[in-house]
């Protein structure tokens, strides 16, 4: 080599930028895969089913921040938020969605037909339209039931067992939801088989909640609460209307027995989202969504709350809070 041409490449050496070792390996460990994480109540809501996730995710070797970086988007409850952070995952072109309720899969199966959504938890899915069956979903979507329209004989059996003179029940729902349209239904008629007079409790606005508890006074023996993220965010207020008119609540969740529900009867969540990991670490390895089954929930739990139960002026039966996975003084 001549001398110019030495000094030359010398001298574009020099100008380069330096690669540190550790330069060199934050490049390799930047994520490759990212997932979308539409939540539809608030982080603290679900704070236990993240855990869950993530936990389970990191058993796989999925690391967030690491392999796989997580987006969260939080709809605190409102539907019209679904859409909007649908359009932007797709935007992002994010490698997976995860979710949990109807309407939420339904908006991001408006949004994308191409991009996999993993719901964590949906009650009746093939009735609501997210699958065409449980064993072969089809198209890009598969995940967890939650059952929510298979357990309201149970639950209405449960309050009979601890208010065996109830008569009449109220059950609210937010009707707006295909699915809660379905369970109030499903209620309905577990009610009539029970022997019990049901009747529906239309809400849509946080603004209807105040008026129809309050129009319940010396009309309904209890209240049965068809769960959906709008009534969950609303779950305190709703509990304490109750309490006021000393109406026991039946409701899917824990978090509305946390809240001040009398007791809860349904799916333990958390696994259902430590399951719906499984579903993100196939997909992300090359499975289909629309050849993996749909699966039903494995744990169940009974939660009461037993110092609400003293402030309606109910005494739980020894043996029932013996029965419950968990109980609240």
């Amino acid at each position: 080599m001549r001398r110019r041409d030495f000094l030359k490449a010398l001298s574009g050496a020099a100008m380069a930028p330096l690669v540190w070792p550790n330069d060199a390996l934050a490049q390799q460990a930047r994520p490759s895969r990212t997932i979308g994480f539409l939540g539809a109540t608030t982080p603290t809501i679900w704070s236990a089913n993240v855990t869950a996730f993530q936990n389970r995710l990191r058993e796989l070797d999925w690391i967030d921040g690491r392999n796989v970086s997580i987006e969260y988007r939080w709809a605190e409850g409102r539907d019209d938020r679904y859409a909007e952070f649908a359009s932007e995952f797709v935007q992002r072109k994010v490698d997976i969605i995860v979710t949990a309720g109807t309407t939420a899969v339904i908006a991001l199966k408006k949004a994308t037909s191409a991009i996999p959504i993993v719901f964590a938890a949906a009650g009746d899915p093939v009735r609501t339209g997210l699958v065409s069956s449980l064993s072969r979903p089809g198209g890009n979507v598969t995940g967890l039931s939650n059952m929510q329209t298979d357990l309201g004989g149970r639950r209405l059996s449960l309050l009979r067992e601890i208010q065996p003179n109830v008569k009449r029940v109220a059950v609210l729902g937010n009707v707006d939801s295909p699915l809660i349209a379905l369970e109030m239904e499903g209620v309905k008629e577990d009610g009539a088989r029970l022997g019990l007079e049901t009747f529906k409790l239309h809400v849509t606005k946080a603004e209807e909640i105040v008026p129809a508890i309050q129009s319940l006074k010396g009309v309904a023996d209890a209240l049965y609460i068809c769960s959906d993220p709008f009534l969950t965010t609303h779950r305190v207020r709703i509990n304490t209307l109750a309490i006021a008119q000393k109406l026991p609540t039946v409701n899917a969740f824990r978090e509305y027995v946390v809240a001040g529900g009398l007791f809860s009867y349904g799916p333990n969540f958390p696994d259902l989202f430590r399951r719906s990991a499984d579903y993100v670490d196939k997909i992300l390895r090359g499975a289909k969504p629309a050849d993996i089954p749909v699966e039903q929930p494995v744990k169940f739990d009974l939660v009461i709350n037993n110092t609400t139960a003293t402030a309606i002026g109910l005494t739980i039966p020894e043996q029932f809070l013996m029965r419950a996975n968990e109980v609240i003084e």
